[in-house]
This record gives C-alpha cells, structure tokens and sequence, in this order.
C-alpha cells in the first residue's frame, strides 16, 4: 500500500506544481488528474491507462463544440501531411484490379517515374513480398511504399508484352499532395480552378493555374470550391490576393481569450478586374466559407451553388506529448461585415450533425424557399448594401438546385459496388495503347471518343457479376451521365485528374449557370448590384 500512496502523492506533486501560461490549473483540473492517478494506483483490475484517458478526453470535448477534438498520433500525421501538401514514397497513383496493384499513373518527375514505371504496370511483389492475389489492401500497399525518404524499395512489375517479372529499386522520396484537382479554360475566356482544400502548397499551385490560364487568354474565372472542406487561413487568404486590391480586410476571428485579430489581401493582383464566380455547395467549410464570404461581402463576385457546411470556428492545435493533439476550438470566424460563419451547436454534437443531413430531407437541396432567416442575422454587403445573412454558412448569390435528373437506384449501386470505377480500369489497361495512339493530344478525345454500345454491354456484364441487376427504364435515366463519368475517369487514367472534370462537367447544371452569367458581363452586374 505504502508504494501505491507514493505513487499518488509523487502524481500529485506533479499536478500541483504545473503552471499553463502562467497560471495555476483549476480545482476542477486537478480533479480529473487526481481521479486519473487514484484509478492507476487503486484499482482492482489493472486497465488500458491510454484507452482510459483518449476516452475520456474524447468524451469530454464532445460536450464543447462539434470541431474540438482528439486526434492520435496516427491520425494527426495523416493530417498533417495532407495540409503540408508532402509526404514520402514512390511516386505512383494506383488502384487495386482483380486483386492485383495497378500503376495508374506515375507522379511526374516522382522516383517511380524516374525508374522507368508505366502505367498499366501490375506491382506484384514488394521487397521480396507477394502482393498479388492475395487480397492486398490499399492500406497495405500504401503502407509497404510509403516510407522515409532515401529509403530504398524492391518492386517487381508485370507488364504487358513482357514475358518476365521485371525488378526496379526505387529510392523514396517527398512528394506533393495536390490540392488544385482541375484548371482549364472552360470558354473562350473563362478559366476554371477546383481547389479540394488550402494546403500549404495552395498557394503555388493557384499561382501557377493562374499564370497558365492568363496566358491562353483567361479574362475571367470560375473557382469551385464545392466539397471543399478548407484547411489552412493563409492559403485561403493569398488565393484572394490574385483579386481584390491591396489591404482588403478577407476575415477576421474572435475569442473569450483570443483578441480580435485581421486578416488582408498584400499587394492588389492581377485578376482584380476580373469576373469571378465561386461555387459552393453544402460541403463547403471553414477556409472555402470565409473565401466566398469575402467575395460576397466586397461585392468583388458573384456565389453560385448551395448553402455552405457553416463551419467558422477555429482550432488550434495542442500536442499532449505522445505524438497525439486535442484540436481545440479557440476563436470564431467573422466575414468582412460582421457575419458569424459558424451555425448553431447549443444543442450538442448529435443534433448538429441531423440538422446538416437534413437538409436533403427538407428540399433545402432544390428549393432556397426551404431555406429561413431570422432578421436578427441580416447584413448588408459593403459596396453595394445587398441584403446577406450570417449564422450558419454563406448563403449563394444565386441558388442552383442539386441535379438528380440523371440520377437513378440502378447509377447509385454501379457507383456504391465500385462496378463504374472497376469497368474503366479494365477498359483502360485493355485499350491504352490503342487509344493513345487514336487520340494523341485530350481534346481530340474529349471532342471525338465515346463508348460502342457493347462497351456499355460489358458495363451491365460486370454489374450483374458483382450483384448489380440491370434495370433497363432506370439506366434509360442514368445511361448518359454513366457513360459521362466513365469517359471522365478513362480521360483521368490516361492524362489526369483536370482532365476528369473538364469531361464530367460538361454535364453540370451549375458549371451551365456559372458559364451562362459570366459570360454576360451585364447579366453578372446586375445580379451583383441586386
């Protein structure tokens, strides 16, 4: 007993002697330590002391707000490399086909690139390892090419027209993580950017799509931040540099122990006389919230789309000393007048997330009448005072309903069985090298490909196999946007991910909207005047 008392009094000495910014913890604080110290030194059965404490932890911050959370070593270094925009590997885009590990495309300029692997290349052994047939996952495989850089890996390809496994040594290197998925021009002056989030790479990427759009004739743009769930302040505000004129306030956060602190623009950019419209929909959050907040409250552009996510808080992150971190949440968002970002949590974390998935149960995702504003949270813009509500989201200038004409049981289950994406990998590693020579440059396949209606009949084949019945009146609804993605995604594997989404978007109701109004500078002044 003597022992376990000593340990108690020595955590206790401890507990009473640490020191937070200057100030001594709280009874309560010292509550919680005390309670965890007596279950360790105590208790009858001997417990998981880690799993107690991340428990309890994550129960606790679950009474503060919906974003103030616990995150393990594990997750907080997947996150981590997401925002820096780098990680460590080989350098490929893969898929997992027929349980085997497909190349889809090396990174360029990536070490997979520069040992001579293809795309179409089957990795069957990884040092020494079988990796084929025998269920490999993608985490697995992510898991023995990941590693640090300098490191050295063995892998051994199949490819077709060869008669032996060929073996390439691969030095590991750091790769970047892309946040800017898509940029093209997408009429004869109006360039499109889709950004996935606000890394620290961001800034470099828009800058260079910027620079490349400007020089074949951009005038103006459309930048899609739909599903864009945000990420670091900075990247969003230098985006909004390229726009607005110099020492433009873009937000400002607040807190009980945080001083108001502002954020501008630097120098004013060189697309600050451009028409710009921003796409928003409800997966829209934080840093793409206070982008299209800016546009709004400045008048500088028009936001078309649906009611963004409502995220306006702000985190910072604290580590605990294992590698782990509590995000906790330390201040709130305020767009350029005054709105409040962030939506309604007082009634916890549970009825927070039912009021978002609500939305597409009350018509809010085809009607904006569904939407209701007290007048408690109007505002106005600051140039041309046009009415604007604050309180949960950025509410579009222009409201585009979410497009289901195309959408069917019969798409939904080829999608959720993973049937669209399996049939374009096997379409592709079969007819690369045909297809490449047919088309040689993209828009010679974007403007001439399209599927044989036995191609779609192998499509319906594989479904049936993987346990997806045909259903004929349901893919006469969805059959065109099917052979719409699956264009999409043979353009993705054979050039890139922008590719993609200059393909797929031509059968989008509100990339249509956003063509037709900017297209029309007085069409675009009016609205933005209304």
């Amino acid at each position: 007993m003597s022992r376990r008392l000593g340990i108690l009094l020595a955590l206790m000495v401890i507990f009473a002697g640490l020191e937070m910014k200057g100030q001594m913890f709280s009874d309560q604080t010292m509550k919680f330590g005390r309670t965890l110290a007596l279950v360790e030194a105590f208790y009858v059965d001997s417990v998981d002391q880690a799993k107690l404490t991340e428990e309890a932890i994550i129960e606790m911050l679950k009474h503060l707000d919906p974003h103030s959370v616990y995150i393990s070593a594990e997750e907080l270094e997947e996150i981590n490399q997401r925002l820096e925009g780098s990680f460590e590997g080989i350098g490929i885009e893969f898929n997992i086909l027929h349980d085997s590990i497909l190349v889809i495309a090396p990174m360029p300029g990536g070490p997979s690139e520069k040992a001579g692997l293809r795309p179409g290349d089957r990795i069957v052994t990884i040092d020494g390892e079988n990796v084929a047939g025998i269920g490999m996952s993608t985490t697995g495989v992510r898991k023995r090419l990941l590693g640090d850089k300098g490191t050295l890996v063995r892998v051994g390809i199949f490819r077709r027209g060869t008669e032996r496994i060929m073996e390439y040594e691969i030095i590991r290197d750091e790769l970047p993580v892309n946040s800017l998925l898509a940029s093209y021009m997408a009429a004869d002056n109006v360039g499109y950017i889709k950004l996935s989030n606000f890394s620290l790479t961001t800034e470099q990427e828009f800058n260079d799509a910027v620079n490349d759009l400007i020089r074949k004739n951009m005038e103006h743009l459309i930048i899609d931040l739909r599903g864009n769930t945000g990420g670091y302040l900075e990247a969003a505000i230098r985006v909004c540099d390229h726009f607005f004129e110099k020492e433009r306030l873009i937000v400002y956060l607040e807190g009980l122990r945080t001083q108001r602190q502002d954020f501008y623009t630097k120098e004013g950019g060189k697309m600050n006389k451009a028409r710009v419209i921003v796409l928003v929909d409800e997966g829209s959050a934080s840093a793409s919230e206070i982008v299209a907040g800016a546009f709004q409250d400045w008048d500088r552009g028009l936001i078309l789309g649906r009611r963004t996510f409502g995220k306006g808080l702000v985190q910072n992150a604290f580590n605990l000393g294992d590698g782990s971190a509590v995000r906790l949440t330390v201040a709130r968002y305020y767009t350029p007048s005054g709105r409040l970002i962030q939506r309604p949590y007082d009634q916890g974390v549970e009825k927070y997330m039912t009021d978002f998935y609500s939305r597409f149960t009350n018509g809010e995702m085809v009607s904006a009448d569904s939407i209701i504003f007290p007048d408690s949270l109007k505002y106005n813009t600051l140039i041309n005072e046009r009415k604007v509500f604050g309180g949960g989201g950025i509410m579009p200038d222009i409201f585009v309903p979410m497009d289901t004409s195309g959408y069917s049981d019969y798409y939904r289950d080829l999608v959720n069985k993973n049937v669209i994406t399996q049939f374009s990998l096997d379409f592709v590693d079969s007819n690369r090298n045909r297809l490449t020579r047919q088309y040689q440059s993209f828009d010679q396949f974007r403007d001439n490909f399209s599927f044989k209606d036995s191609d779609i009949d192998e499509l319906i084949k594989l479904g049936n196999e993987m346990g997806v019945s045909f259903v004929e009146e349901e893919y006469i609804i969805s059959g065109k946007h099917i052979r719409m993605v699956l264009k999409g995604l043979v353009a993705r594997d054979i050039w890139d991910m922008s590719e993609y989404y200059e393909i797929v978007n031509q059968d989008d109701n509100v990339i249509d909207k956003a063509l037709e109004i900017i297209s029309d500078n007085n069409k675009f002044l009016s609205l933005l005047r209304s």
